[in-house]
């Protein structure tokens, strides 16, 4: 008897779950003007740490206002950032993108397919993503930036999370929506479709597939794709 074929499917958390820049903007930018004084910084200036994990999302604004920032003072922001960012989001509770409930939900209703969620983000944030956004987390193969030392564009986090799930990443589509994040999903060997609620299309170009929502994903859209 032949074997079914498992596919993977591997959700990013920030900006792909849920619209958390905005939010992850806003704790950056009171966190800059607290504990440095930093005025002016705006959302667009983050835009070169997005997807890489919290230390490169901050120094990415530092770096647009000619603020370089020792290790020390990177923790003590990514620390402040988190904390603010909590308190946002417990007054301001974040609802899934729409289509992301439906395509996971599928997924785990489907023999053939696992379901993960792979992002740069802490344990602790991310969780709060999750249960703000009512993702049945607890069900999931569930890796965080606390789980791995490299973070994207290194492929570290979508390898554990296949591994975990014991799946091939050749057998894996990659739900991102940062340009480093698709470089990561490529590198570990794995498909990639880019939604557009971060960034531009013409900066997801290296995805296999770039879409303005997740309505417009189903089950046969991923199948047809790895069978490319």
């Amino acid at each position: 008897m032949q074997q079914q074929t498992r596919y993977g499917l591997i959700f990013d958390v920030d900006g792909v779950i849920a619209d958390t820049e905005a939010i992850n903007a806003r704790a950056s930018i009171a966190m800059f003007e607290e504990l440095f004084g930093l005025k002016g910084v705006h959302r667009d200036d983050f835009e070169n740490g997005l997807g890489r994990g919290a230390a490169a999302y901050v120094r990415a604004a530092a770096s647009v206002h000619g603020f370089e920032m020792t290790d020390e003072q990177v923790q003590k922001a990514t620390d402040r950032r988190q904390k603010n960012f909590l308190a946002i989001l417990e007054k301001e509770p974040l609802p899934a993108f729409p289509g992301v409930l439906e395509l996971i939900q599928t997924a785990m209703d489907s023999p053939d397919f696992y379901v993960a969620i792979a992002t740069s983000s802490t344990r602790e944030k991310s969780e709060a993503v999750l249960k703000s956004a009512r993702i049945p987390y607890q069900k999931l193969t569930y890796i965080t930036g606390s789980d791995v030392i490299k973070k994207k564009p290194d492929p570290d986090l979508f390898l554990t999370a296949s591994a975990r799930a014991g799946v091939d990443p050749a057998m894996s589509v990659v739900i991102e929506d940062a340009p480093d994040g698709v470089k990561a999903a490529k590198a570990a060997g794995a498909k990639c479709i880019a939604v557009t609620n971060s960034t531009s299309a013409d900066k997801l170009t290296e995805a296999d597939k770039v879409v303005s929502t997740l309505t417009q994903i189903d089950l046969d859209t991923i199948r047809q794709l790895l069978a490319v």
